[in-house]
């Protein structure tokens, strides 16, 4: 459900997640996404306030997200259509062979390549998310492993999922979700949003300490956060 609130000329619409968590979140994302995310027993009135508390910060983000070149995916799969996997950019070959029973995909000598019975889009399309669905929870797997020396605790579980809004998250039992586009990020982006959620197993909100850790590991986090903001609305199909 979209809540909003009134702040002076401008109309600030916001939606908000309940999660077992302690301190509430609000996080703006372009183009113009807002989300609070909340304690299970936190009220409207608290919701609301807090949200006002934090207008002027809000609609300053949203402001200079207006700067940053911002077009909806709409891709079809299509010979020629490009599409991202750590951070490089891949024509797509569609190859119909009726003898398959369902769309195959593979990455092969700088191409995509989709083998499949029809030129049926929806399935396709499934066959390619699928395919970021796999490499994805590959890629996180290795940089989990590569980063955990620095870390005396490890990840309960690790997940990869339809997330609309984040590219990652922590859960109070330290389950790390990665949004199953994560793999079209370059590799070092990649390893930003790993190292970003395996401090959340520490510090559950973006505390100053939270902060401090991250960049204890990631000197340079901040290069690499830049690249997500700029260029991660690109990562879709």
């Amino acid at each position: 459900m979209i809540r909003s609130i009134e702040y002076g000329t401008k109309t600030i619409e916001f939606s908000v997640e309940f999660k077992k968590r302690k301190t509430m979140e609000i996080s703006v994302e372009p183009p113009d996404n807002v989300c609070v995310v909340a304690p299970f027993d936190t009220s409207e009135e608290m919701i609301t306030e807090k949200v006002k508390k934090k207008a002027s910060w809000i609609v300053q983000k949203l402001y200079l997200f207006r700067d940053i070149e911002y077009q909806k995916i709409n891709r079809e799969l299509v010979n020629g259509e490009s599409f991202m996997y750590l951070g490089r950019n891949y024509s797509l070959q569609i190859i119909i062979d009726e003898t398959v029973k369902k769309p195959l995909v593979k990455l092969f000598q700088g191409k995509f390549y989709i083998k499949s019975p029809s030129k049926e889009q929806k399935l396709m399309k499934q066959a390619l998310e699928n395919w970021y669905r796999q490499k994805t929870l590959e890629k996180v797997m290795e940089k989990v492993k590569y980063y955990q020396h620095y870390f005396n605790r490890k990840p309960n579980d690790i997940k990869v999922k339809e997330q609309q809004k984040r590219w990652a998250s922590c859960t109070a039992n330290n389950d790390l979700l990665f949004n199953w586009r994560c793999s079209m990020a370059p590799s070092y982006v990649l390893d930003y949003i790993v190292v970003h959620e395996m401090c959340h197993m520490y510090h559950m909100n973006h505390s100053r300490e939270f902060w401090d850790m991250l960049a204890s590991v990631m000197p340079d986090y901040e290069s690499r956060k830049e690249w997500l903001k700029k260029y991660g609305v690109r990562m879709d199909l």
